[in-house]
């Protein structure tokens, strides 16, 4: 197992991809980040620490629940998600692989009438068979359909490792 971030470098990257929200986003009253439990919750936490310390957004995050590693997704559920209309708001991950995850977890909210959708990945690994890009990524990782990355975001373990 290689560690390929550390404490610092993640949260360096964390900071650098809530500017480019920023930037992207700095006319918006309202924003929602919805992370994809478990990681990408505590990613959209931090994000909204740094968003909320760089502008006057005001940060919402809301937690989704999708089964990673279903062939077919029986149910995406998420909670505290605000009721703004015509919202903007970024899906959040800790890892892009193949695009699959994120693709079920887009659909409530396509239906909900979401005026723009961006997504966000600590580590983007661009093995996509699905069309989703990352617009805000911390990391691209060239690697092989074998390797996998695992990302821990607990207070023992603020690491990423290829193995």
């Amino acid at each position: 197992m290689k560690q390929i971030l550390n404490r610092s470098q993640i949260e360096q990257k964390i900071r650098r991809m809530a500017y480019e929200i920023y930037e992207q986003n700095h006319e918006l009253k309202d924003i929602i980040l919805v992370g994809i439990a478990e990681n990408g919750l505590k990613i959209s936490s931090m994000l909204k620490k740094e968003l909320e310390a760089i502008s006057e957004i005001n940060v919402h995050v809301s937690n989704l629940f999708v089964e990673k590693n279903a062939a077919v997704q029986p149910n995406v559920e998420f909670t505290d998600f605000p009721e703004i209309e015509q919202f903007t708001m970024v899906l959040v991950d800790d890892v892009m692989n193949s695009g699959r995850t994120m693709m079920y977890a887009l659909d409530p909210f396509l239906r909900m009438g979401a005026k723009k959708i961006q997504t966000a990945a600590l580590v983007n690994r661009s093995h996509k068979r699905f069309p989703i890009s990352i617009d805000y990524n911390g990391l691209e990782l060239a690697t092989t359909i074998q390797d996998h990355i695992q990302v821990n975001l607990t207070d023992s373990d603020f690491s990423a490792h290829l193995y």
